[in-house]
């Protein structure tokens, strides 16, 4: 018997579901309701605002969290084998991710200030753990003398460029999506290696 969903994250996920079909704006708190089986009282009792709601959905159903852990628990500290993880990992949160940040790319314009500013949290989380993590290998002796923080952008606009452009439907990748990253990180990798 599968366990039902808690009703925040009934609500959460209708939010999700209506603001990536229809924007942030266009999406009514009674509408959002509706679709999470719930009244609009229970909707407000559980996040008070519409805005409230976005915000703690983007800090719900972003990637930070994950890959913070990851960072922390499960990197082996050889370069090619952490890139890839890192990488496989980025690729399934953004699929996992990829109605919430639809929505956030259709309502760019229209959101309120604090859920942009909430959701660029994520890539910048990602780009300390990558720059510190790149500081760290250069100090072991397993990578280039470099800029790591440059090192990280250029790995996070890599993967982020090959994660938007599948989600557009404007996949200018041949081949599996694992091929690719193989391949990219291969490449990253060897021009890192000392």
């Amino acid at each position: 018997m599968s366990r039902s969903l808690p009703t925040s994250e009934k609500i959460m996920l209708a939010a999700l579901d209506l603001m990536a079909e229809k924007g942030y704006d266009s999406t009514t708190t009674k509408e959002i309701a509706a679709a999470a089986g719930v009244n609009e009282v229970t909707l407000f009792r559980h996040f008070g605002s519409k805005q409230n709601l976005l915000e703690a959905t983007v800090d719900r159903y972003h990637y930070a969290d994950e890959m913070t852990k990851l960072f922390a628990e499960r990197l082996e500290w050889d370069l090619h084998r952490d890139l890839l993880l890192i990488g496989t990992t980025y690729h399934r949160l953004m699929n996992r991710n990829s109605k919430l940040i639809r929505m956030m790319r259709h309502s760019a314009e229209s959101l309120p200030e604090e859920v942009r500013e909430r959701s660029h949290r994520h890539p910048r989380i990602l780009k300390q753990l990558l720059t510190d993590y790149f500081k760290a290998m250069t100090e072991r002796g397993k990578l280039v003398s470099s800029n790591p923080e440059h090192q990280a952008l250029a790995f996070i606009w890599m993967n982020y460029g090959a994660a938007i452009s599948r989600m557009s439907g404007d996949d200018l990748i041949s081949g599996p999506l694992e091929a690719y990253i193989e391949d990219s990180v291969g490449i990253f990798a060897r021009a890192l290696t000392p």
